[in-house]
């Protein structure tokens, strides 16, 4: 059984930071692009970072500068350090893991920014 699960939301008050984590499990992996992404209430989800099985990443232009995307690929984990963050980075931030016809969710994290 695939299992995606994230961790480490919160409330943060602008300029702070957050770490999320997303342990997977049922899956090779390493394998595995693996990506965060996020919905905003009353917008689309979208596509935040994203990192490859050789650690390639990229981001948004909108977190880019502030927030990392990294891997364990020996703990089957990825990470998403957010700094300076702003009250437009609230949102539910989910984990994504993708693989060919592959496509596996978590079930998302609550991040919240205000003073």
């Amino acid at each position: 059984q695939v299992q995606l699960v994230e961790s480490g939301g919160g409330l943060v008050q602008p300029g702070g930071s957050l770490r999320l984590s997303c342990a997977a499990s049922g899956i090779g992996f390493s394998r595995y692009i693996m990506r965060w992404y996020r919905q905003a209430p009353g917008k689309q989800r979208e596509l935040v970072a994203s990192i490859t099985t050789s650690r390639i990443t990229a981001y948004a232009d909108t977190v880019k500068g502030r927030f990392t995307i990294s891997r364990d690929n020996a703990r089957n984990t990825v990470y998403l350090q957010m700094n300076s963050l702003k009250p437009e980075d609230t949102a539910i931030y989910y984990c994504n893991a993708h693989f060919g016809k592959n496509d596996f969710w978590g079930q998302g994290t609550q991040v919240t920014v205000s003073s």
